[in-house]
This record gives structure tokens, sequence and C-alpha cells, in this order.
């Protein structure tokens, strides 16, 4: 219960600076729709800043417009049919698919037409305007989307903080994985090695979050002026996310391979489960050494461990499944250690004289 609470705490001190940054955009564009515009009562002006916002603080700029352009869209068709016909079912119905049917012709993707769909439903629900209420609505909603796509601007969230906080979760889940792959190899267990396989393939939603978090980052640098001196410390991270993939790629391959091994009672060293135990302890401190020294990297230093260890296997046994399971935390490693930033060849040739450099 503690944890939970924890993590809603630390959640929450993350988005303090959206929740201000868009509690302040809604305040503006209330304040220009009512004071310089002279609309009254302009709902959609702030409307428009909490769908747009709530979206462009973790997601591309170009989405970010695709809602402002979507609620637009939505509010003026809505608007301009339920003048004519009025509120009800069928109106509903039409007002919806003529919308979305706008965002589509407009050339807009997939967030447009839903946010145009969305805004449509919430216009034909409300009381029937007349002409000046559809042209202060639709006005209104420029005025909140414009509002909004400038805040994001001026106000960006932390780029650095916004990958880690969708890295070091993913590490933390791949890291246990590989514990529970060691494990299940220790105990030669069937059912644990699957759990662990099943494990390994749930993690491709984490990474896609992770590589959008990335594309935000770098796009935030871009347009953002305040931010653009972490450019240096957003490129390492993003240079990390591929090799990152790939390890978590590895992972399933490894676990796949163990699950054989344990199914045809191989005779497994136990020096393999120490090793992947080293590749586990090598990436919970991947996020902490990111764009630090590699060679002074303790998550190099567990990498290499592991590779090392696992080599020393094949000198115990010579059966396929060993060789192969080798092979994959030797893989392992070398997308760590291309995480850390070091280049392909000085990977590979590390992770290849892992065991004489350590003396394993």
């Amino acid at each position: 219960m503690r944890s939970l609470v924890d993590e809603r705490l630390s959640s929450l001190r993350f988005a303090s600076l959206r929740i201000v940054q868009i509690c302040v955009a809604a305040g503006v564009a209330w304040l220009i729709a009512t004071r310089l515009v002279g609309h009254y009562e302009p709902f959609f002006a702030p409307i428009s800043v909490v769908l747009v916002l709530g979206l462009a603080i973790e997601r591309r700029g170009r989405r970010a417009y695709e809602v402002a352009l979507g609620v637009a869209i939505g509010i003026a068709i809505a608007d301009l049919i339920v003048l004519v016909v009025g509120t009800g079912t069928w109106q509903l119905m039409l007002v919806i698919g003529l919308a979305m049917s706008a965002a589509v012709l407009s050339g807009g993707g997939v967030l447009l037409v839903n946010q145009a769909a969305v805004s449509a439903v919430l216009v034909a629900t409300l009381p029937a305007p007349d002409l000046v209420d559809t042209t202060h609505r639709f006005v209104d909603a420029l005025i909140g989307g414009g509002v909004a796509l400038a805040a994001n601007a001026i106000t960006p969230v932390d780029p650095v903080r916004l990958v880690r906080r969708h890295l070091k979760p993913l590490l933390t889940r791949l890291s246990g994985t590989l514990v529970d792959i060691a494990d299940a190899l220790e105990h030669t267990s069937h059912e644990e090695i699957v759990a662990a396989l099943e494990r390994a393939r749930a993690l491709d939603p984490a990474v896609r979050e992770m590589k959008i978090a990335v594309e935000a980052g770098q796009e935030t640098i871009s347009l953002a002026p305040t931010r653009r001196g972490k450019k240096g410390r957003v490129d390492q991270l993003a240079a990390a996310a591929e090799p990152i993939d790939l390890m978590i790629r590895n992972t399933r391959v490894l676990a796949r391979a163990c699950q054989r091994a344990i199914d045809l009672d191989e005779h497994i060293p136990p020096v393999v489960p120490d090793s992947i135990r080293d590749l586990a302890t090598a990436v919970a401190r991947l996020d902490r050494h990111l764009g630090g020294s590699p060679a002074r990297s303790p998550a190099r230093e567990a990498a290499l461990r592991a590779a090392a260890k696992a080599t020393a296997a094949l000198e115990e046994t010579s059966n396929l499944s060993v060789s192969v399971i080798v092979g994959q935390i030797r893989s392992g490693a070398t997308d760590l250690l291309l995480g850390l930033g070091m280049s392909n060849d000085e990977a590979l040739e590390q992770v290849r004289s892992a065991r004489e450099r350590l003396g394993i």
C-alpha cells in the first residue's frame, strides 16, 4: 500500500507542471475570449485548451495540432447541423458522421478524426444555438487551441525527465525478467521459464512508449528554445533506445532457448544463471550511467562479467542449447554496451575479450 501511495505521489509531482500549465492556459484563453473578443461564457475556449494540452505534453507536436484542428472542425460542423435540424438521436448520428467525414477530407490522422467526433457529440448534446452562438463557439475553439499550442511551445515539459520516466521502469522490468530466467534455469522449472517468456513478450508496449517519449523529447528540443541546453542528454537517450529495444528482443530469444534447454533436460552449468544475473544487474544500472563514461560504468563492468562467465560455460559443456544461450547473453551484453555509447566495433571487441580481461 505504501509503495502504491509513493508511486501516485511521484506521478503527481511529475504532472504538476502540466496541471499548472493547463490551468494558466485555460484562464488565458477565457480572458482573451471574454475581454478581448467580447464573447459571453466562451465554454469552448478553455475546453479546447484542456483537450489539446492534455495530449500535447507527452505526444508529438503534429498530434497536438491535429487535436486543435479536430476540436474546431467538430464544433463547426455540429453547430451548423444542430442550427438547421435541431437535436435528437438521428441528428446526433448525422453530426458524428459529417464531422468525421470532414476531418478525413481535411487530411487529418486518426487523432484528428476522433477528436472531431468527440467535439461534435459535445456540441450536439448542448442546447441548440443560434447563428451568433455557432460563430462564437468556432472562434472560441480556435482561441483555446491557439493558446494551448503557444503554451506548449513556451513552457514545455522537461524532455530528459519525460524520456527517463518511461525508460527507467522499462529497464527495471527487463532486469526483473532476466532474474526470472536465471531462477527458472536454476530450478529447471518449465512453469517458471514460460512465465518469464511471457513477461519478456509483455515488454513491447513499454518499448513503444519509450520510443514515443524519445520522439517527443527531441521535438521539444527543436521547438522550445528554453530546452535547447538539454539536447545532448536527449540525444544520448535517443541513441540508447534502439540498443535497448534489441536487448529486449534478445531477452525473448534467450528465454525461448532456456525453455528448450529445460524441456530437453540439458546440462546447464551453474555459471550460466550467474551470467544472466550479471546481465540483469547491468540492465538495472544502465539508466543511471547513460551518457557517462562507458569505460568507468558499473553497468559496463556487469555486462562484461556476464559475457565472460557465459563464455566460460562453453568449457564445461558443448551441447547446442548452452551454445545458443551463451550467444544470446553475449548479444545482450553487446547491446548494453552500445546503449552506453560505445561503437559497434568497440562493443564487440570488449565482449570477445571479456574473459581474458577479467581473468574468468
